[in-house]
């Protein structure tokens, strides 16, 4: 079974997250911050600290195989370093760091590179500069196509980084408008509309898609799975796939669930009223996939040394 880095769908081998305790660390770091950055409401720390473990127990039931590698606490990191996703691309040469369009979390790209340095993956290049990149605008549609939201929180200058370094990797870069739905403080992310679950199986929020990118989606063969309106604002177009059509979810969308299951896929659920809800990020935005099974051997592909 070939690995490698370019797929939101292969079987996962590999991940980063950041525990709560970690994110949040005191009830005191929570008062100071979950109002600036824009919280709806206030964490509770030893709810969030148990939502989270049950968080990674459920990872770990899916797939009693996958490695997890905690973030740890470092200086200049917010709550929202809860959210790893953002702050780093995968691709075949390894990783790419990005530039936060969120100024308070500007921290989080070198806090990750440490993390992979220890963890012998391999950090391939870096958004800098006047250039802007989040991980959760960017999603691998394929092993050869990344899709990339021009949006509030990712610009013109990143995308043109971001395609510099990708090219290599024998990948196109797509570049998909975003909407200005709840304005530039909101955290919409091209994955606010789109979780790749399989090769050929996508969950979306059509309203909020660009018509282009919706046909790219059917033109590549890949069925559309249709979050109903009533769970968008609940997050429910924020699934992670573990492998192909495996999944975990949050919970409370009952709609959205049984909608993916008659497409064929097992979704897993968690409670995330501390972890996710309140902070606007769900499973995808809570883990920063590294490593998956490939379909097939990539063009280019630099497999991490062991730990």
């Amino acid at each position: 079974m070939v690995i490698g880095y370019q797929s939101e769908v292969g079987r996962l081998r590999k991940l980063v997250v950041k525990h709560a305790r970690d994110a949040f660390v005191s009830d005191a770091k929570i008062d100071a911050e979950w109002k600036p950055l824009n919280y709806f409401g206030r964490p509770d720390l030893a709810a969030a600290v148990a939502e989270y473990d049950r968080f990674v127990e459920a990872l770990q039931a899916l797939d009693p195989d996958v490695e997890i590698a905690f973030l740890p606490k470092g200086p200049g990191l917010t709550m929202d370093a809860l959210y790893p996703r953002d702050a780093a691309i995968a691709c075949n040469k390894g990783m790419i760091l990005c530039n936060m369009g969120k100024p308070a979390r500007r921290a989080e790209p070198a806090a990750e590179r440490a993390l992979f340095q220890e963890h012998g993956v391999p950090v391939y290049g870096a958004i800098t500069g006047e250039g802007h990149v989040e991980g959760g605008d960017v999603a691998w549609i394929d092993e050869k196509t990344l899709a990339v939201g021009r949006g509030y929180r990712t610009n013109d200058e990143g995308i043109r980084q971001l395609r510099a370094l990708i090219e290599p990797c024998g990948a196109e870069l797509v570049v998909v408008p975003s909407p200005h739905y709840h304005g530039p403080s909101d955290v919409f992310h091209l994955m606010s509309v789109l979780s790749p679950i399989d090769h050929d199986l996508a969950l979306v929020y059509s309203p909020l898609m660009v018509v282009p990118f919706r046909e790219l989606l059917l033109e590549r063969g890949i069925r559309l799975v249709e979050v109903p309106d009533e769970e968008f604002e609940s997050m429910g177009c924020n699934v992670l796939a573990v492998a192909p059509s495996k999944c975990l979810m949050l919970d409370g969308n009952p709609e959205t669930r049984r909608r993916l299951e008659k497409a064929g896929a097992e979704v897993r659920v968690y409670d995330g009223t501390e972890i996710s809800r309140k902070g606007a990020g769900g499973p995808t935005c809570m883990t920063r996939p590294i490593l998956r099974e490939l379909q097939t051997a990539p063009a280019v592909l630099t497999l991490p040394a062991a730990a």
